[in-house]
């Protein structure tokens, strides 16, 4: 299949964006609970998790994918509306000193930089994206 078969379906670059990040998420949730993926509650060694954190990338997984295999408009509200929750998250992940955010997702410095970073990308890819 190549890139004119592609474009005449309809599948444009943000919703093939979409599909890839869903894939991903999807893909990170389930190693978050494969033991060894996960080294001291931290995946790769690196980000902290938890089985509410892994459920979550699950979550923004499927419903990445499902947006991709949608639509255009689809994929913007989905990059645009998830680009603000992985703000949020970045910016009271900060915040939180215990590590637990909201009281039962568990998160580090390393995961605040990635949603901040995430969420940065998800903007630009929801608001920048032209109709």
């Amino acid at each position: 299949m190549n890139v004119n078969c592609l474009i005449k379906r309809g599948v444009t670059m943000l919703r093939s964006f979409a599909i890839l990040f869903g894939i991903g998420f999807i893909i990170i949730g389930v190693l978050g609970f494969l033991p060894s993926f996960v080294e001291q509650e931290n995946l790769f060694g690196i980000f902290r998790v938890n089985f509410e954190h892994n459920v979550a990338h699950l979550a923004a997984g499927v419903l990445a994918l499902l947006s991709g295999l949608a639509s255009k408009f689809a994929s913007k509200m989905y990059f645009t509306i998830a680009g603000v929750v992985f703000a949020l998250l970045a910016v009271f992940g900060f915040m939180e000193q215990d590590e637990m955010l909201f009281e039962m997702i568990a998160v580090n410095t390393a995961d605040n930089v990635l949603h901040a970073g995430i969420a940065a990308v998800f903007l630009l890819l929801g608001l920048g994206s032209s109709d």
